[in-house]
């Protein structure tokens, strides 16, 4: 039986990446623990605590000598899958090395170690997709900086704007969240080592300087004070995830919303035999968005739970540590599978410039009214030009001809020259100025995926 879509055969292929679920993998995880305790018999025997060939034997065990699923069956029994393998790895030792091996620290340090080594090969992958996709957004912008289109406030006609400004707000909604990611790496990439209740008493004196080298040896961030009930930065990671998510939801939703066939303005990129329906042949369904939006739904539920995580009892609670466990390998994995669409997106769009431009004519010049109202406000005032502006829009809706012909039969308008309020081009002029702006900011922000 599979507990998690992340983790089935069926749809795990469909909502993360192969590469993402790698680095969560159980095999990773041992991985990523024998590293934790060989760094950590390095810098015990830089201190002269164990003996200097401590390291390099755990090394040479090597993970594939520890079987994941027989490490499973014993964690079933004591609750900490770092306790089975202690004892595996002790049993594979030297005997004269194995009363050395795991001194002074405890499971917590090697299990909350070893998953900020997976973490930090985690937001490595999150960095490649987000600098594709912003890339990608910002081609497009640029590409159609002066491609005018429906603007839409509640879902209705609202004025004119450009398609590359839509694509810079896109961009620069997501690069908004990326900007935050190296400070949560900073705080996130810090080796945990406490021992049995944080104080390091095992080590002594040599406390400080074991820590230094530890974190040194991992590449980590070296942090005495025991975060073993610090969890705000697993916390902000997770609400981090649930975040970017979020942004590359904005952009699902709007690609979703206009690949409808009474919009049409964009198409998901033809993949053969992506987005049909086992009952009608010719649905092309927006697969990319759908999996960023349920991406999104799953993320914000997941992420409660390690906010949950921060109210942790005393020097180590009992199964809200342990609940991180399923929460945070379940965001990295949708937000690679959200990634990842996102990315298809941002580099393959299909804009349909033609289709824009036919929608703008859809409510027969209601797109300006807000223009015409500015400029009959200082021949009749404001009041009184939205009220006569309004009034013909409803003339408009009844089928009485298009707004700009309804304004020429008002006799309150005949001493305005409505007609350059619906000229395009101080609306095409403001969306690329806006885009051109937007994408300034996006540069800055993601400069650091691309100084990486």
């Amino acid at each position: 039986m599979t507990l998690s879509a992340l983790d089935s055969a069926l749809l795990g292929p469909l909502f993360a990446t192969d590469a993402m679920r790698a680095v969560f993998a159980d095999e990773a995880r041992v991985a990523a623990m024998l590293r934790a305790e060989a760094a950590l018999a390095r810098a015990q025997a830089e201190a002269g605590l164990v003996p200097a060939s401590l390291s390099p034997a755990i090394e040479a065990i090597g993970a594939a000598a520890l079987d994941p699923a027989a490490l499973g069956r014993r964690t079933a029994v004591s609750g900490v899958p770092v306790i089975p393998f202690v004892k595996a790895v002790q049993g594979a030792l030297p005997p004269e090395l194995e009363p050395a091996f795991h001194k002074a620290t405890t499971t917590q340090d090697i299990a909350d170690t070893a998953l900020v080594l997976q973490v930090r090969d985690a937001f490595d992958l999150v960095a490649a997709d987000l600098k594709a996709i912003l890339d990608g957004l910002s081609a497009l912008a640029r590409q159609h900086r002066e491609t005018p289109c429906v603007g839409r406030t509640y879902g209705q006609h609202a004025a004119p704007v450009t398609f590359g400004f839509k694509a810079a707000i896109w961009a620069l909604g997501i690069a908004e969240v990326a900007a935050l990611l190296p400070a949560l790496r900073d705080r996130v990439l810090t080796a945990s080592l406490g021992g049995p209740v944080g104080t390091l008493a095992g080590l002594g004196e040599k406390a400080e300087a074991v820590g230094d080298g530890f974190a040194a040896a991992l590449g980590l961030h070296p942090d005495l004070a025991p975060w073993h009930t610090r969890r705000a930065r697993i916390a902000e990671t997770g609400s981090w995830l649930a975040l970017l998510m979020g942004a590359l939801a904005k952009f699902a939703t709007d690609v979703a919303h206009l690949a409808t066939t009474e919009v049409g303005e964009v198409a998901e990129p033809y993949v053969p035999g992506r987005g049909g329906s086992s009952a009608m042949p010719h649905k092309r369904n927006p697969v990319s968005s759908t999996v960023i939006l349920s991406a999104f739904g799953a993320a914000k539920g997941t992420s409660l739970t390690l906010l949950d995580g921060m109210a942790a009892a005393h020097e180590r609670p009992a199964g809200a540590w342990h609940a991180e466990w399923h929460a945070l390998p379940t965001l990295f994995g949708l937000a690679s599978g959200a990634l990842r669409e996102a990315r298809g997106l941002a580099q393959g769009l299909v804009p349909d410039p033609g289709r824009m431009r036919r929608n703008l004519d859809v409510t027969q010049g209601l797109l300006f009214a807000d223009a015409a109202a500015s400029r009959l406000a200082p021949v009749i005032g404001a009041k009184a030009a939205h009220a006569l502006v309004e009034e013909a829009a409803g003339a408009v809706r009844d089928g009485q001809g298009p707004l700009r012909e309804v304004l020429r039969a008002r006799p309150e308008a005949a001493g305005a020259d409505v007609e350059p309020a619906f000229d395009l081009t101080p609306a095409i002029r403001a969306g690329a100025r806006t885009a051109d702006r937007a994408l300034a900011e996006v540069s800055r922000l993601a400069a650091f995926l691309h100084s990486a």
